[in-house]
């Protein structure tokens, strides 16, 4: 366990279980996951060690969000093991490069990645409100293995948040579903990202497992009531929160890189 006190680690577990709730309902909880991990290690902590942990975490919440989709939402299964093996290759990958990586580096790419997403929903009002248009051609399923699996994968090992709201808009753009349905595509997906990611950064010996054991129950718990909240309220709730949550984290975020 890092020398961190205990008024932090109980932050970082809060952060844990919101985070899987966020993920869970539309993606991106490592953009509240990895910067409170930046924020509540030692300051010499190299960065690599917070996007191993996070992956520690984030797997056994995503994990559990997916197990509550499958049993509820009609998913393609098959197609979405293909997008995920090859996201694993493409996580792998990334996480290769990603040991060198600064904490000053890592923020303002996620501030950029953050206004991106808000920026292409909020100019697509209609984005992901219509029902699944049943199943998609050789063609798309391409394309999403591209764009979803080699693509967003590998963008998920060098750096990791927003992976699940870039997973979601890609499905729901390149396989025409709905926003829950591509939820629930993106968190099988998801699962392939992480193991891969996780798999290198254990190699490289930059997981904090004691501290990821801790916070993934709450992450678990947060990623499992999420998923039920999703398909409860449904693709209008889903884009709400999509929205909320990525201003409120550019707005953190950017108070932290230049205010703070």
């Amino acid at each position: 366990m890092p020398d961190i006190s205990l008024a932090m680690i109980v932050v970082l577990c809060v952060a844990a279980l919101a985070a899987g709730w966020i993920d869970a309902v539309v993606g991106g909880g490592g953009l509240l996951l990895l910067p409170a991990l930046l924020l509540g290690l030692p300051a010499n902590t190299p960065a690599a060690y917070a996007l191993g942990t996070n992956k520690a975490v984030a797997i056994v919440g995503t994990t559990g969000a997916a197990v509550t989709y499958a049993r509820k939402t009609p998913v393609d299964v098959r197609l979405a093991v293909r997008i995920g093996v090859a996201a694993l290759a493409g996580s792998s990958g990334g996480a290769f490069l990603a040991a060198g990586m600064s904490t000053e580096v890592l923020k303002p790419v996620i501030m950029v990645v953050l206004l991106a997403v808000a920026a292409f929903v909020i100019l697509r009002p209609a984005f992901g409100t219509a029902p699944a248009t049943g199943p998609a051609g050789p063609r798309r399923v391409l394309a999403a293995i591209g764009l979803a699996g080699l693509g967003i994968g590998f963008y998920d090992g060098l750096i990791g948040p927003g992976t699940g709201t870039f997973l979601v808009l890609t499905l729901t753009a390149v396989l025409h579903l709905d926003l829950v349905t591509a939820s629930a595509t993106a968190k099988i997906v998801n699962c392939c990202t992480n193991a891969g990611a996780l798999a290198t950064f254990a190699w490289q010996g930059t997981v904090l497992w004691q501290l990821a054991a801790l916070m993934a129950v709450f992450n678990l718990a947060g990623g499992t009531l999420g998923a039920h909240t999703a398909l409860k309220k449904g693709s209008g709730f889903v884009r709400i929160v999509l929205l909320t949550v990525v201003f409120a984290l550019v707005a953190n975020m950017a108070y932290e890189q230049w205010l703070a």
